[in-house]
């Protein structure tokens, strides 16, 4: 489907601030439910996901940071606070020694994985259900606009 050439520059624009406003207030309801069940802050629950999902729960510390896009200090405050709550542990490579990898412990995986059911069940309940049958048309729209943006 081609767009329209003639579309309005203020509809674009309209469109494109709905598309922002509609996430914004999605992840905002979705992070506000995670943190009220599970007092995780947004970052620790984006960081608790990516290692549940990553072979042997664990992920070198640098990758994790850049793909959670922390930096360096930010990454290790949250870190820190993760390790605090007995939720990761820091693990040494054994086959280099500048890496360290952010491992869940055992706590951390029983906690990861509620959370990761719990979030489908929200999503669920306030994208898919209000959208419907539009919401696998949304996911492609986002992963194209990824793919030539990114």
């Amino acid at each position: 489907m081609t767009p329209d050439p003639c579309t309005d520059d203020d509809e674009i624009v309209t469109w494109w601030g709905l598309v922002i406003e509609g996430y914004l207030a999605t992840q905002n309801r979705l992070m506000g439910e995670i943190t009220d069940r599970f007092g995780l802050a947004p970052a620790s629950f984006d960081i608790l996901l990516r290692l549940v999902r990553s072979p042997e729960h664990r992920m070198p510390m640098t990758r994790l940071a850049t793909e959670a896009a922390l930096s360096s200090g930010g990454f290790t405050k949250v870190a820190d606070r993760l390790a605090a709550a007995d939720l990761i542990r820091r693990v040494p490579s054994p086959d280099d020694r500048r890496v360290t990898f952010a491992a869940l412990t055992d706590h951390g995986l029983d906690v990861a994985e509620r959370a990761r059911t719990a979030c489908a069940e929200i999503l669920r309940r306030i994208v898919l259900t209000p959208l419907s049958d539009d919401a696998p048309a949304l996911a492609e729209a986002m992963r194209t606009l990824r793919t030539v943006n990114g």
